[in-house]
């Protein structure tokens, strides 16, 4: 009972925001006079918004970024998987390979994007492959983080009943590790997104962030409003999804 009061006050606020957010915008932008090329109120945004939709270009980019943005994120899980399973298991590749992963994950995506062009190409595979490599760096700590982090006295408990490593593995690291391993699903699945975009940015044939770059030669600063709006829309019902089997595979951790 408390949970649902909880969900619908935080439903009510949202909306509430989200009408003096946008309320506010349309007003100072129709009192100040400020032009459409330079900032658009929400309702043009909605229009520009509400034309995409019932345009077969915009849906033949919005199905290619998704392509990308869903093999990223499946070829991320992979690496993250396999990595984090590998590192926690084995101290001296945890000690050797970890900093190298780091140091990494902090060069900035934008860097990378053009190696990538030149490496994979113009189409698809390049923003594929980068959007598996922002994405996977989240979920692999949270693996790591997770297998690790299971109790000692679990551990050797099953070891004194005759365990071997694997079935340690998987009859305790494993589900212990599942709450960790969600949390990291549901940065990873935002970070693919990030990634495919950026990589859209530097160079491609078609894609939302291709869209968004024609609308800004084109000075058409409400559709690129738009195309932004859409992409809020896609992360949200992504990391959404995440939560949802969250609470159907890790159902004994509850919800925090």
């Amino acid at each position: 009972m408390y949970r649902d009061t909880s969900r619908s006050f935080q439903a009510f606020l949202v909306i509430v925001v989200f009408i003096l957010v946008t309320g506010g915008w349309e007003f100072y932008v129709r009192v100040s006079g400020t032009p459409a090329y330079v900032l658009p109120g929400p309702s043009v945004v909605g229009q520009q918004l509400w034309s995409l939709l019932g345009s077969g270009i915009f849906w033949q980019n919005f199905w290619v970024t998704m392509y990308e943005v869903l093999m990223g994120y499946v070829l991320g899980i992979v690496i993250a998987v396999v990595l984090g399973v590998v590192i926690s298991q084995v101290r001296l590749l945890d000690l050797s390979l970890m900093p190298y992963i780091v140091a990494f994950q902090t060069i900035p995506s934008v860097a990378l994007a053009p190696i990538f062009l030149q490496w994979f190409g113009y189409g698809l595979a390049s923003k594929i492959v980068m959007a598996a490599l922002i994405s996977f760096f989240p979920m692999l700590v949270n693996v790591i983080a997770g297998l690790q982090a299971s109790g000692r006295d679990e551990v050797q408990m099953l070891k004194a009943f005759g365990a071997n490593r694997f079935q340690v593995l998987m009859k305790v690291r494993v589900p212990n590790a599942m709450p960790y391993v969600f949390a990291g699903l549901g940065l990873g699945v935002v970070f693919a997104l990030v990634g495919a975009i950026v990589a859209e940015f530097v160079g491609a044939q078609m894609g939302l962030g291709k869209m968004i770059l024609q609308f800004n030669e084109q000075f058409n600063i409400a559709g690129m409003f738009a195309v932004l709006v859409v992409l809020a829309v896609i992360g949200m019902t992504m990391h959404s999804i995440v939560g949802i089997a969250k609470r159907r595979v890790v159902f004994w951790a509850g919800e925090h």
